[in-house]
């Protein structure tokens, strides 16, 4: 068998934002206003807008003859405005779920029932947990954090009602896999889905809240980390395409906010935004195919 080949050394040299569009517009790119588009790029990192290039290429580095710098412009500004809604409504999703858990947690296994392991499924990891959660309370600045630590022994551990406060959207899904299924079940009776399906809902949730986190491409991403997909033709095609790509978030955000009572106006509201601004789609060759919407996808039963 032939040795894998060698990486060669890096050779592609610097470029100074006016090399940069001069690069692009040798790759076919139209270019209408140079002197701006290197404004642009001294403020978006070259790197960061070669992404959004890949919908306006026929092939690597080959624009299709019709693309314009404005065109892809034009894209990161709706992602940008996209992220910031997918945010909004992952804000609020993660905050209910923390209460629910948190909710459920202390009413049946005491303020630090998740402490003991014998709360937990008997294949979890517990003590790798505990030491992530006390590692994130131990290094919060929290007001309630340091009152409790300054008056009770048993900092770093918290009562479960203030350790959801302090633990990342990862260590509260982690805790979810975690749970036995009778305690699981509780917790899903508030959304509607199957234990794994939620579990697997989190852990696609916790993604995209750190590609949000870091400022990366949502709207025609191919999501690395999917959601599985409830039983049910609506969660099928032709009524959903898929669960790799924006489309399918954008339901899973939608089905759980409608489980919150409290978020009803917020909910109507959010939906409306997002309708307006995937109404003006980014203006590449299948710009809603990218994002996986279909025709009709605002009769959606789970967007509806």
């Amino acid at each position: 068998m032939a040795p894998p080949p060698q990486p060669a050394p890096f050779s592609k040299p610097w470029l100074s934002y006016q090399d940069q569009v001069a690069l692009l517009q040798q790759r076919g790119l139209a270019v209408a206003d140079p002197g701006a588009a290197a404004q642009f790029l001294s403020h978006v990192n070259y790197y960061r807008f070669s992404g959004y290039c890949l919908a306006f290429e026929q092939t690597r580095h080959c624009f299709h003859p019709t693309a314009t710098f404005e065109q892809i412009r034009a894209a990161y500004e709706l992602d940008r405005v996209l992220r910031d809604l997918v945010t909004e409504a992952l804000e609020e999703v993660e905050l209910d779920l923390r209460t629910t858990i948190a909710h459920h947690f202390g009413r049946q296994h005491g303020p630090l029932g998740h402490t003991q392991p014998t709360a937990f499924f008997h294949t979890f990891k517990h003590q790798t947990w505990l030491a992530k959660l006390r590692d994130e309370a131990s290094r919060s600045r929290g007001l309630f954090v340091i009152h409790f630590n300054r008056n009770y022994q048993e900092f770093p551990d918290l009562p479960i009602w203030m350790a959801t406060e302090v633990m990342s959207f990862g260590v509260l899904s982690w805790m979810f896999s975690g749970m036995t299924r009778a305690d699981q079940g509780t917790v899903i009776s508030r959304y509607g889905r199957q234990p794994r399906d939620l579990e697997s809902w989190m852990h696609h949730l916790v993604y995209v809240c750190n590609l949000c986190a870091h400022h990366a491409r949502l709207w025609d991403r191919v999501w690395s980390i999917k959601p599985r997909l409830p039983a049910g033709n609506a969660w099928q095609p032709p009524l959903l395409p898929g669960n790799d790509r924006l489309f399918v978030t954008l339901l899973i955000l939608s089905s759980m906010l409608r489980k919150c009572p409290a978020l009803s106006a917020f909910r109507n509201q959010w939906r409306g935004r997002v309708q307006d601004l995937l109404d003006h789609p980014p203006d590449a060759p299948s710009a809603r195919d990218l994002m996986g919407l279909t025709a009709d996808w605002k009769n959606h039963l789970s967007w509806q």
